[in-house]
This record gives structure tokens, sequence and C-alpha cells, in this order.
């Protein structure tokens, strides 16, 4: 049976390989760890999952969810408040909120709402492999703009070409970064949205990792900066501070134009979010604020881990303080994938080989903190033995 041509332009999704690749070493015997997947290991806060059993005995709940194209009100009007409190950004939840079945459907359907057949849409490189997939299924062309460490792993945007600024209509960026952890800054967003309005292109700001900060890095909304919501949506997601992942929930904001067309995308793609969950989420951003400092303090000491072991065998770094992943160099002379290798070869470790991101991630390989303490300490103990 032969399939759509626009799969065959799509690259195999990176951890969806890499999982493979785990399980046939298990298969084999080996104990493999695996420093390659950002999926926090830490429970949702008790008190979230005690909320959702709650809304699910009620049989009302057990319905389509409650204005389900655009997520319950109350959840949105939660957004509302959680937004201005942490980033001073003010929404409106009637337009300007719109519940997502996670951040990374609000990609998709970023790019189906706004992207015509042949339409250029920026992305990072390196950059998060779901945003050119996206790209590809609307039939739109990704176009790589380099972000290097000279740069603070910041985009030149200056150094766009003219006709291809003019021709796009779409872009994604995403700070904190993944793979780099790279933070941006207002004055690049304040750049980002005179850019954006010069050449009419819609931001669509991936912000998942906002709350993943360290050494005093303030915490940022795109839409903090003036003009912001003329020109882009944010996403934003309960997986990484909450530990939500397979709860599936996040949300999209900003500009109104833009969340009413995803909005309509949605209410065809699929029947909204489950209502138990959306008041699980409610109680996570009104009560658990706790639970973010409390991840952000063990990512932190398992961070300074890391870098001790890659220092002493000689990998010496000033790592970005966002995100719970480590943009580390690669020894000189070895690239990426031969990196790889060597520390599954020589500590049956897993990682992330930079050039899963693109072109510009030869040289790095990505390590997610998202392990137990007691397999990054082995992990670690393997890597200086191997090494040494």
């Amino acid at each position: 049976m032969q399939v759509a041509d626009r799969l065959t332009k799509i690259p195999p999704y990176l951890f969806m390989e890499l999982r493979k690749k785990i399980a046939q070493a298990k298969a084999d015997g080996i104990d493999v760890i695996s420093l390659a997947i950002g999926d926090p290991v830490e429970p949702t806060p008790e008190s979230v999952v005690e909320e959702l059993c709650r809304r699910a005995r009620d049989p009302e709940n057990h319905r389509y969810p409650t204005d389900e194209e655009k997520g319950m009100m109350a959840f949105r009007k939660e957004i509302s408040r959680w937004y201005g409190d942490r980033y001073g950004v003010s929404l409106d939840p009637e337009r300007e909120v719109l519940g997502l079945i996670g951040s990374k459907e609000g990609c998709h359907h970023f790019v189906l709402a706004r992207i015509n057949p042949g339409d250029i849409v920026l992305m990072t490189d390196p950059g998060y492999p779901a945003y050119r997939a996206s790209i590809i299924m609307a039939g739109g062309e990704p176009y790589s703009v380099p972000i290097l460490r000279e740069n603070g792993y910041l985009p030149r945007l200056e150094d766009v070409p003219s006709d291809v600024a003019e021709s796009a209509r779409g872009m994604f960026l995403n700070y904190p970064n993944n793979p780099t952890g790279a933070c941006a800054d207002r004055p690049f967003f304040r750049d980002l949205v005179a850019f954006a309005k010069d050449y009419d292109i819609a931001v669509c700001y991936d912000n998942p990792y906002s709350e993943i900060v360290f050494g005093g890095q303030e915490r940022l909304s795109f839409l903090s900066v003036e003009g912001a919501k003329d020109v882009g949506v944010e996403l934003n997601s309960l997986s990484k501070p909450f530990n939500m992942t397979g709860w599936r929930i996040g949300m999209a904001v900003g500009n109104p134009d833009l969340i009413a067309a995803i909005s309509k995308v949605k209410e065809n793609t699929d029947s909204g979010i489950f209502n138990p969950i959306q008041y699980a989420a409610i109680k996570a951003l009104k009560d658990e604020s706790k639970n973010i400092d409390r991840m952000v303090e063990i990512y932190s000491r398992r961070r300074a881990l890391v870098l001790q072991t890659l220092d002493r065998i000689g990998i010496r770094f000033e790592p970005p303080k966002g995100t719970f992943y480590l943009w580390v160099p690669t020894p000189e002379g070895m690239s990426a994938l031969e990196f790889t290798g060597k520390l599954f070869e020589r500590a049956a470790v897993v990682v992330a080989a930079g050039t899963a991101y693109g072109r510009y991630g030869e040289g790095y390989i990505r390590i997610s903190l998202t392990v137990p303490d007691g397999r990054l300490h082995e992990a670690m103990e393997r890597i200086e033995q191997g090494f040494s």
C-alpha cells in the first residue's frame, strides 16, 4: 500500500529510534542507562492525582469535554491567572487562551492554521525535530536558521536573507531551548517582535521549559514584551514543571486571531481534553508551585554532578542556564555520532547525538537529567571509568 509522499520527507522520529536501540540492547542482556530522553521520572504531585481521581468518579465528566474546542473556561481562567502571576502577562481567557493536548499538538495545529503549501517557515538549527515534521506535513518549506555558541545560541535575525524573510509566513522559536539549554532575554524578544512585524511573520514561541532555569536566570514569557501579541502565540505545558508528560495537557496563548485559527484546526481534529485532567491541571497551576522549586533543585544537583564528571574527563564548557538538558561539546576531533557510539560501547550509556537536531548540532551531544539519582551516579561512574 503506497503512503502519502509527505511521509517520505520526514526523517525517523529521534526518540522512537532511540527507544528501539535501547530495547535491542536490553534484549541482548546489556544494562543500559539512557540519558537521551527528557521525561521526568519523579511522580506528579499527589494532590493533582487525587483531584483527577475525584473528578473522574463524577459521571458528568465521562461525556465529551466541556467547551471541547477551547478547554473549559475554569481551566482557561486559571491559565490567565498563572501567566499574570508568573510572567506579568495579561490574557483574555475567552479570546487569548486555548487548552491543548500538550504543547506538541499546538506546534502542529499552528502550522495548519497559518501555513499554505509552499510557504517558508523559519526554525532554528539545532532545533526540536518535531517542528520540521509539522512544517512538512502542512506542505510548508522549513528554512534553518543557525544558532551558534558564540551568539549565545540565539538566531541572528539580521542574517536571515531578506528574500527568505519576505517569503516566510511563520517561525518556530523555543527558549529555554531544546536542545542547547540557552535562554532568551527581553532585548532579543523586542528584536524578534520588530523582525516579525517588518516581514509579517507569525511567531510560534514554544515555551514548555519556561520554569526550568538555574543560577538566577529570569523566567520569561515571549508575551511579556510590548507588541508580542500582535505577532504570535506562545505554547506551554504542564509536562515539565509538574511532571505530567503522560497527562498531555498544555495551552496556547496570545494573538486572538491565531488562537481562533488554531482552535478551528483543533475542533476538526479531536474532541478536547478529558475534563478530569483539566480539573487536575487547575489544581497544579493553583497549588503546586512548590513542585517547580523542588524539581529545579533536583535538576540543579544532577546538573552539577554531570558537569563535575565531564570536567574530570577533560570536557569543560560553560553551560546555558535553562532546561533539564546539557548540550555537551564532544572531545576534540570526535564527531557527535562517534562520541555517542563510544559512550555506548564503553559505558552502556545512551545520549542523543547533536546531529539529530540539525546540521549545526555536529560536535555536540545532549544529556538529559531526567533519570533517578542512583542511575545518574552510576552512569557518571561508568563514563569516568570508560574515558579516564
